[in-house]
Formats: structure tokens, C-alpha cells, sequence
């Protein structure tokens, strides 16, 4: 295997071995997570404190000091990007390539066992490794082989519950009678066991049975874990509060051999539950391994002092961690900018503004990055950035008007508004499925080719004949009628409520309503966030051609370019810039999280509010809406609890006038009225910009409101008395409690909004 890898030379007797190169860059606890080989470790490693520089330079120093051959070492990530840097800087480290070392993801790494012992699990060595297609459609065969209904038990949502059993080492005997019972109305358990059956016979596996086969390998083979615990003296494990069930059972059985695991890791930044991940894992290590070592990472070299002070404060709410606080010797910086707008869109026109400022400045735009919650978030923003002409990415997802169900519901509105558009039509014929099979669409094709005549044309005139059979005849005849009947209502119906009933009527939004599959719910997101999208043009014509010129504008020449993603997307990126939207109670943390999950679901959302702020090198600010139009409907919305835990010490609250204003005690810990940046009324580069929309009320009205709302109290409200609001425009007091008032508006019906947000009229 070459050279020998104890490259130190001997010390001469009576004086102080040189410490090496490589440890003399780190600091005193980078240097003892590396140092300390013998026995389990735990590395708490905090955002930017150096993790991977400690992974790369343990695995090195192991390797160095002849502790164990490459062979006899195992390092696991989560990706393989993480796994070839690993690599990468082992090998800078050294002065030459390591080979024969066992470095990779757990899958990589449980397939390279399952292949050399495939036999103990019914396969060949050669099998096949199936993707989420490949398993979504062996699924659907089965389904099909029962006679079991598609739409009572989607194919995706088989498989997800399939693949959460692996995630935590269960195999199809191993799943108790109840919780089979419980899913899938009770058909999903036999789908399990005769899925596994299949894949045997085929010699496939999907990626849960890598894992989940190196468990059955080891447990029913002595003998062979054995073999692999007495080969690997030292092991390595990144990313560790990530792991789920089956990985963590992987890791233990492997590291009772020598004892010598590291594990590094974040308790503070698991927020991949909704995968699989479970957090105890990181918490119990002590418990796990008798006599663990914890050692902290605490130095920060990413952000400044007041973002990390904030970021320490708001995560210290958390009850189920381990404890850190991180710290760093970058002087200087702002404190995390708090600011409070009116709406949304006024939030993204703000934000927009102040990215196309520091643009103007020279700062780089690949250096900022604007993080929401959820993928709807992102749609104001690139309509904004697009009008400012400023370029934009899309991490972790497409732009918003390329996402699949954006574009199968602009298919729909293509249609409507233009019969004769085939490439629309053909997109949405069977979205969703109607049974329309290939024969059929073959016929229409054919006789639109022929006559050269569009293909909604040509359903007119097929469905007046006998060349198709009764059942798809009678359905697209009710395509067709529905076609015509939308068309009917131009001008009839406002186009965003129309958009609506198009939607509702040809069970577009019941298709991802139904879904079980994980991702049903944020597509529904984003179509209602789609609607919403409408309200803001004069026309169908109009939002069509909006839409055109938004796909249009994407320069992939550009490479300097604003980084718009969600939080979970952002883990592990860093920017100079961070803008963090949609604070409010409602939207963040999720209310979904918090109704499935209870408290470990709050903590969870509080880690990622945690891991959105350390994302931060030099300025952090968080952005909360008065009020923000939801699937929509307007809802008035309180700032989120993350902002009040915030410690007041390092923020810089800016409001516009009157927001939370008139007596609202107690908001952001009166922050609010402290706050020097408060009282100048956001006179920054955030400044109340008193842009209003079509259908809002005028800039004269937004004025005279400013003017007085500060000035408002819930006593000088009385039941029937008539108001005004900024967003929902003129109504009466229908009744009220403490703060907050119930008003019957004119235009936008009964609606609880808080008492300073309203004017006497």
C-alpha cells in the first residue's frame, strides 16, 4: 500500500516533539476533537466553527500517526459532495491520494456490504439499486394486481409509508399488527411484504434496503459483523443529529467492536424530521456510549457578535439540547434588523429595494440571499426582482412559474382563455387522471392532423360521433362542456375568481388535496399562492403574458445572482446577506408542525429559525407583515414568537408608523418603543414606501390612517360604529375583545383584525 503512514519522525531524546503542521491552524478545541482518537467522542459543532476542518483533519491525523490503515477507517456523510471534499482535503493534507479507505454516504457505504454479501438477503451481487420512479411504478403493478384503487391508496404515498418502515430498521415482520392496521386502511403492511417479495425476485433493492439489509446481514450473520467490527478501529460519522433509525442501529452495531467512534454534529440544526431524522439520536450518545466524550465547538468564524448573540438567545429556548453558545472574535457589525411592514408584497418591494441597493454599492448578489419558510414565499419575491431587472436563483427548486403544478394550472387558464392552444391542452387532458388511455388520444391526434384543426376542436367534433367508446367519449365531453362554460363567464366573473372555479371544477386542487404524497401539500401551496398571484392583474390576457415575460427573463449567462430558498434548502450555506421573510405567527413557525408534532414540533421550527439566522456573515434581517394575503384570504398577523425571543441587546427593530403602535405594550418585549430606529419611523433604506395596489386604498387614505392609528385604542371603538382598514377597506364594528375587533367589511366580509390597524371613518 506504499509508504508507511507514520510520516512523523521519531523526537530526539529530552525535548518537546514539533506539533505538526496541521494542528497548529486550529484552535485548542478544534485541536483536541482531533486529537482525542481513543474511545467514543461526540463533537458538538456549533454553525461555522470549523466542522469539516476538524472531520478532514481527525481523519488525517488518525491516518499520520499510524494509528490504522485506510482500510481499517470508515467515514460517513449524508451527501456525496461532503463525502469527495472529505477526500479531497484528506489527500491535500497528506501530499497524496488515500486508496483502499472506506469513505462515502451510508447508502454508498451499505451498499458496498450488502453487494459483497448479498446472498444473505435472496439477492445477487449485481442487483439493481431502484430510484423513487422506479419504486412509485413496481408499487402501482402491485396495486393493479389487487384490483386496489389508486386514488383510495396513491402509488407515492404507499411507497413514502414503505420507506419511513425502513427508515427505522423495520422489515415487514418487524412492523406490529396495529401500526399496519393504521395505514393504508390495512393494506399497506402485505403491499410491504410482497414489495420486498418482488424485489427479491427481480434482484433489485431501493436505497431504504441498504441500510435496512446491512441490519439483517449483521443480525442474522454474527460471524460477518464480526468481521467488519474488527476491520474498522476508528469511525467517523458527519452530520450526526441527521441520522434516522436505521442508520443510528448501523453505526452502533459497527462501533462495538473498537469503540472508537466520532461522531460531529449540531443538536442545534436537526431539522429533518419530516425525513426521517430524529434528534434523540444526538441527544442519548452519552447514554449510548459508556464513558463519551462531549467536547463543544463554540468559536464562530462565520457571523458577527450580534447575530450570534441573537441566534444563541433564540435557540436557548429550546429545552431538548445539549447546550453550547457560540462566540467569535469578528469585531464590528449591526445588530439583526427587525422590520415590520404593512403586507407581503410590500415586504418583497422593501427587500427588493435594499438588495438593489447594496447592488448599486458593489456588493455581490451571489453574497445575498432571501430565506422563506415555505416555497410559496418565493413568488413576490420574484415578481419584484424581476421588475427591478435584478437576477435571481432558485435554490433547491424551480422558479415559481416553472414548478409542475404552476404549470399545469397556467395550462388550464392557456386553454380557457385560448381554445386553440394544443401544447396546453395536451399537458392537462389527463391532470387529473380521467382514464384516458392511448387509443384514445391517438384517435384525437389523428383526426386533428388530418383536418388541421386544434385538438379542443377536434374533441368537439369527436365526441358528436361514434369513434370513440362511451366511457372516454362521455369524458371528454365533460371536458369539453366545462372548456365552454369557463369561457362563458369572461366578463362575467372576476378572472381570479374564475381561475378558482376552474381549478375546483376539473379537481385539479382535489387531486393534491388527496394526495398522500409528502410533497401534496406544499404543490397545494403553491396553487393557492397562485390565485393569489391573480388578484393583482386586470385580466386573464393580461397575467398570461405577465407570466411569458417572467420565463423569459431568466439569463443563464448571468452568473451573479440573487439566492432565493427556504430555510432547509439554505442548511449549510453562508452568505454576507440574509434576508428572513415572513416571520409571523401562522406562517413561522408552521402551524402544520406545530398541530402534528406539539412542543418537539416548536422546538424543531425554533432550530430553524436558529439555522436561518446563521446563515449570516455580516447583517441579518428579519421580516414580519401586519397583515398577509394566504391562499388568499387576508389575515392580520401577529409578529412571530421567534422575533420576541429574540434578546433585545442585539436587535434594531424598524417599524413603519403606527404598526403595533397605540398602546400595544409588550411588543417584541418593548422592543418596539426602545428602539431608536423605532422612533425614526423607518426613515433607512426600509423606509414606508406608501405604495398601494389596485383595488387598496389610495396613498391619501394610507396617510391620514398614519396619522392617527397611533393614536387608536380598542375603548374608542363601539359595536356598529363604522370603520376604516388599510387592507380591507370601510366596514362596521360587529363586536369587540380586548385588542382585537370583529368587523363586518364591505368588500371583504366578517374578519378579526387588532384595534390599532383601524381608523374611524
Amino acid at each position: 500500500m506504499g509508504e508507511p503512514f507514520d510520516l512523523t519522525e521519531p523526537p530526539v531524546e529530552g525535548t518537546e516533539p514539533e506539533t505538526p503542521e496541521y494542528l497548529s491552524s486550529l484552535n485548542d478545541t478544534q485541536a483536541e476533537a482531533v486529537q482525542t482518537i481513543d474511545g467514543p467522542v461526540l463533537v458538538l459543532a456549533g454553525a461555522g466553527t470549523g466542522k469539516t476542518r476538524v472531520l478532514t483533519t481527525r481523519l488525517s491525523h488518525v491516518l499520520i500517526q499510524g494509528r490504522a490503515k485506510p482500510w481499517e477507517v470508515l467515514a460517513v456523510t449524508f451527501t456525496n459532495r461532503a463525502a469527495n471534499e472529505m477526500k479531497n482535503r484528506v489527500a491535500a493534507l497528506m501530499g497524496r491520494a488515500v486508496e483502499g479507505w472506506w469513505v462515502g454516504t451510508f447508502h454508498a457505504i451499505g451498499a458496498r456490504i450488502v453487494r459483497a454479501h448479498a446472498e444473505v438477503v435472496g439477492l445477487k451481487s449485481n442487483f439493481t439499486i431502484l430510484d423513487t420512479d422506479d419504486q412509485v411504478r413496481l408499487i402501482k403493478q402491485l396495486l393493479e394486481n389487487h384490483d386496489i384503487d389508486e386514488k383510495q391508496f396513491p402509488p407515492r404515498a404507499c411507497s413514502s409509508i414503505i420507506q419511513r418502515w425502513k427508515d427505522r430498521g423495520l422489515t415487514p415482520e418487524k412492523v406490529s399488527e396495529a401500526e399496519g392496521a393504521a395505514s393504508a386502511g390495512g393494506s399497506a403492511l402485505a403491499l410491504y411484504a410482497e414489495y420486498q417479495q418482488r424485489l427479491s425476485e427481480i434482484n433489485a433493492a431501493d436505497f431504504g434496503d441498504l441500510l435496512l439489509h446491512c441490519l439483517t446481514i449483521f443480525n442474522d450473520e454474527p460471524d460477518i459483523l464480526a468481521k467488519y467490527q474488527n476491520q474498522f478501529r476508528y469511525l467517523l460519522v458527519d452530520e450526526y443529529q441527521d441520522t434516522n433509525v436505521s442508520q443510528y442501529l448501523w453505526l452502533r452495531l459497527l462501533a462495538q467492536g473498537h469503540k472508537n467512534i466520532c461522531c460531529v454534529g449540531d443538536d442545534d440544526q436537526s431539522i429533518y424530521s419530516w425525513r426521517g431524522a430524529e434528534v434523540e439520536n444526538i441527544l442519548r450518545f452519552e447514554k449510548d456510549f459508556s464513558g463519551a466524550k462531549i467536547i463543544r465547538l463554540e468559536r464562530n468564524y462565520r457571523s458577527t457578535a450580534h447575530i450570534l448573540a441573537a441566534a444563541s438567545g433564540l435557540i436557548a429556548h429550546n429545552e431538548g439540547r445539549l447546550g453550547k453558545t457560540l462566540w467569535t472574535e469578528i469585531n464590528g457589525g449591526d445588530k439583526v434588523r427587525v422590520i415590520g411592514v404593512w403586507d407581503g408584497e410590500e415586504e418583497a418591494r422593501a427587500i427588493g429595494d435594499e438588495i438593489e441597493t447594496l447592488h448599486t454599492k458593489k456588493q455581490p448578489l451571489n453574497g445575498i440571499a432571501v430565506l422563506v419558510r415555505a416555497g410559496f414565499q418565493t413568488r413576490e419575491f420574484e415578481e419584484r426582482l424581476v421588475t427591478l431587472g435584478v437576477p435571481y436563483r432558485v435554490i433547491g427548486g424551480p422558479r415559481f412559474y416553472e414548478r409542475q403544478e404552476i404549470r399545469d394550472a397556467i395550462a388550464y387558464f392557456r386553454v380557457t382563455a385560448q381554445p386553440d392552444d394544443d401544447l396546453a391542452f395536451e399537458r392537462i387532458i389527463n391532470v387529473p387522471k380521467r382514464g384516458l388511455g392511448p387509443a384514445t388520444l391517438q384517435t384525437l391526434h389523428k383526426l386533428s392532423r388530418a383536418e388541421g384543426i386544434s385538438l379542443t376542436t377536434a374533441v368537439g367534433r369527436l365526441i358528436e360521433t361514434d369513434e370513440l367508446k362511451p366511457k372516454p367519449r362521455a369524458t371528454l365531453a365533460a371536458i369539453h362542456e366545462n372548456f365552454s362554460r369557463w369561457r362563458s363567464l369572461f366578463g362575467d366573473m372576476h378572472h381570479a375568481e374564475l381561475a378558482e372555479m376552474i381549478l375546483d371544477e376539473s379537481g385539479y386542487i382535489d387531486m393534491w388535496r388527496d394526495s398522500k404524497a409528502l410533497e401534496a401539500a406544499g404543490r397545494l401551496d403553491n396553487v393557492k399562492e397562485l390565485l393569489v398571484a391573480l388578484e393583482d392583474f386586470e385580466s386573464f390576457g393580461q397575467f398570461l403574458e405577465h407570466v411569458s415575460l417572467v420565463m423569459e427573463n431568466d439569463d443563464s449567462t448571468v452568473l451573479d445572482k440573487v439566492n432565493l430558498m427556504t430555510i432547509h434548502g439554505a442548511k449549510g450555506l453562508e452568505f454576507d446577506t440574509v434576508f428572513l421573510a415572513g416571520w409571523e405567527e401562522g406562517l413561522f413557525p408552521h402551524p402544520r408542525t406545530l398541530d402534528d408534532s406539539g412542543v418537539a414540533g416548536l422546538e424543531e421550527e425554533r432550530r430553524l429559525a436558529y439555522v436561518g439566522l446563521t446563515r449570516a456573515r455580516k447583517t441579518a434581517t428579519v421580516s414580519f407583515a401586519a397583515n398577509r394575503r394566504i391562499y388568499g384570504q387576508w389575515q392580520s398577523s401577529a409578529p412571530s414568537r421567534f422575533i420576541e425571543e429574540l434578546p433585545a441587546e442585539h436587535v434594531d427593530v424598524r417599524s413603519q408608523p403606527g404598526l403595533y403602535g397605540g398602546g400595544q405594550k409588550g411588543f417584541l418585549g418593548g422592543l418596539g418603543e426602545n428602539s431608536p430606529a423605532f422612533a425614526e419611523s423607518f426613515s433607512g433604506s426600509f423606509a414606508g414606501s406608501g405604495r398601494t395596489s389596485r383595488k387598496r386604498a389610495g396613498k391619501s387614505e394610507r396617510t391620514r390612517l398614519e396619522a392617527k392609528i397611533s393614536d387608536s385604542s380598542d375603548s374608542s371603538f363601539k359595536v356598529g360604529m363604522r370603520i376604516f382598514h388599510q387592507k380591507f377597506g370601510y366596514g362596521k364594528i360587529v363586536s369587540s375583545d380586548g385588542g382585537k375587533l370583529e368587523i363586518d367589511f364591505e368588500k371583504a366580509g366578517n374578519k378579526k383584525v387588532m384595534a390599532s390597524f383601524v381608523m374611524a371613518a
